[in-house]
């Protein structure tokens, strides 16, 4: 019921942006054997797809986070069932869904089905999903909260969001014309 912003969204469809900052330091992996929780990335896969002007596509299901998803699964042995936690880019409410699809926990068109009633995506969940919130809750840092909130859960320092036993957590970032996709796995 809020105020139409461009249909078929209103504004609590669109995010916000806000000021913040994350950090996180990459390693080798033989810098990190004195880390506390080192999280070790998986796969990663990144797709720049089309035209800039993205609202005007022919297939708007089918954006950059489908590219960037396919190739972080060409990059690894893990597939979606091996998956504990998602945190996807939700800029748009549209875009989860989307990442839903793309990364293959659903098929194409299944996402709303996949999330009606929340119980599938809360956090005691079969794939809970945003669980610091998303940027619709927090506001946009560009997908970096994201990243930290992936991390987090992988080094299992979530606090009340922690996803229990979560080892592998995928992140989504992105969606429209340049995507990026991530697998952090916990270091054994």
């Amino acid at each position: 019921t809020s105020r139409p912003i461009s249909s078929p969204f209103s504004l609590l469809d669109c995010d916000i942006p806000v000021d913040g900052c994350t950090a996180v330091v990459v390693s080798t992996v033989d810098a990190s054997a004195d880390l506390r929780h080192p999280v070790a990335i998986e796969a990663m896969g990144g797709a720049l797809r089309h035209r800039p002007l993205w609202e005007q596509w022919e297939d708007l299901t089918t954006m950059g986070s489908h590219d960037a998803a396919a190739q972080m699964w060409s990059r690894t042995h893990l597939e979606p069932k091996d998956v504990d936690v998602v945190e996807l880019y939700d800029g748009f409410s549209i875009f989860p869904l989307m990442w839903l699809e793309a990364f293959g926990f659903c098929e194409p068109g299944g996402a709303g089905p996949f999330v009606e009633g929340g119980e599938r995506i809360a956090l005691g969940g079969e794939l809970p999903m945003n669980t610091f919130g998303g940027q619709l809750s927090a506001g946009r840092t560009h997908g970096y909260g994201f990243l930290a909130e992936a991390i987090r859960q992988v080094r299992g320092e979530a606090g009340a969001r922690q996803v229990k036993d979560a080892a592998v957590v995928a992140a989504g970032v992105g969606g429209g014309v340049v995507a990026g996709a991530l697998l952090l796995a916990k270091v054994a």
